[in-house]
């Protein structure tokens, strides 16, 4: 319990952050608080070591050779819509998956409107499992780009990432990869997974404030920019630098956010991801095992734990979500999301569109407590 409540929306934003995160925000605003490239200064110079720095530790988790291919961005939703936009062209093919966030189908479906891109979704299972086969059948002589989530935030579902990259890598197909609910969870190896492009962001599983996001970009795949301007370098030109990751990092960076993720990612490093994700994944077999017994309660996804990030939707028969969740948070102090949590094909897929589910998820600082809590609570509000 954090702050007199028990917080169970880590799939929005992850909360509480590691304590180094605070102090790393708070001190670059302190004293550095300069912009990135804006200068030749001492200050400007340590913010770009700072910059530098993070990068490289985003590429030792990601499995990235050239730290320089990753460009920072806003958020996950930005760096989607940077590649989707950016690397499309009218009259191309795409597939993607019947579990989308709509940070990746509207992107797409802009582009099926503006520039007539052809769409394939590939429906996924009741639980939100996709299967690969079903992507190869699906390739056509004209598809240009394949982008999936790598985890469902509706379900918690963990997708064949593998399986599709290899199809994408024989078939000579760059392969975008949603990352959002999986970066600093999941093990993540871009080369081992064929990922030619991944979007996420700093503020769920990374463990770092809002405002930070990244994309990385393979060698060789080339995207316009989706916004113009200053780089703080290369001024003299009046286009877009074509290096990386300049060309897709225009404007003032969130440089305290930077350090702040800077700060997160030291501490995912030295705690280890693997500790991480046994540790979350311990949480949602007790949440599984706690929720299958109470009498109405219907949970959504893989029945095993292993085969979803910690996040588990349910609904409770003949209540209202959003009743549930307002009486969790009014009458036990216990903060978790109703909705269709922006990925309505996903509920579609699942068959909860009309009434959305309720989602609580776990993070590496949850408890056995907070579990048992919300199990307590789900029970009397079961029995009325």
């Amino acid at each position: 319990m954090k702050g007199g409540f028990i917080y169970l929306n880590n799939a929005a934003t992850s909360f509480p952050k590691p304590k180094e995160v605070y102090r790393a925000v708070m001190d670059y605003m302190r004293h550095l608080g300069v912009s990135l490239g804006r200068g030749t200064d001492s200050l400007t110079v340590a913010a770009e070591r700072l910059a530098y720095s993070t990068r490289e530790l985003l590429a030792s988790l990601f499995g990235i050779k050239d730290p320089l291919r990753i460009a920072f961005t806003f958020n996950a939703t930005h760096a989607l819509n940077i590649a989707i936009k950016g690397f499309l062209k009218g009259g191309e093919h795409v597939i993607t998956t019947s579990m989308e966030h709509n940070a990746v189908w509207r992107p797409l479906k802009y582009l099926e409107r503006t520039m007539g891109i052809e769409l394939t979704v590939i429906q996924c299972d009741g639980e939100g499992r996709l299967n690969p086969m079903e992507v190869e059948r699906h390739i056509r002589r004209n598809t240009r780009l394949i982008v999936m989530t790598h985890a469902s935030n509706v379900t918690g579902t963990i997708m064949p990432i593998c399986d599709v990259g290899e199809i994408a890598r024989r078939h000579g197909i760059p392969f975008l990869v949603d990352a959002a609910q999986s970066a600093g969870i999941l093990p993540i190896d871009v080369d081992e997974m064929n990922i030619d492009m991944l979007a996420f962001t700093g503020h769920k599983g990374l463990l770092g404030p809002h405002g930070i996001g990244g994309l990385y970009v393979r060698e060789g795949i080339d995207i316009e920019p989706l916004i113009h301007g200053g780089t703080g370098s290369h001024s003299h030109l009046e286009e877009q630098p074509p290096e990386m990751p300049e060309r897709i990092e225009a404007g003032t960076l969130n440089m305290p956010a930077i350090a702040g993720l800077n700060a997160a990612i030291g501490f995912l490093m030295r705690y280890g991801i693997d500790r991480v994700r046994q540790r979350e994944l311990a949480l949602t077999e007790l949440m599984l095992r706690e929720l299958s017994r109470l009498n109405g309660v219907r949970i959504f996804g893989p029945k095993s734990a292993c085969e979803r990030v910690g996040i588990v939707s349910f609904t409770i028969d003949g209540l209202d979500c959003g009743e549930v969740a307002m009486r969790l948070e009014r009458q036990f102090g216990i903060i978790v999301r109703w909705g269709l949590h922006c990925a309505p094909m996903a509920h579609r897929t699942i068959g909860t569109f009309e009434t959305g589910t309720i989602r609580a998820s776990v993070s590496l600082f949850n408890t056995e407590k907070d579990v048992l809590a919300l199990a307590t609570a789900l029970r009397k509000i079961c029995r009325g």
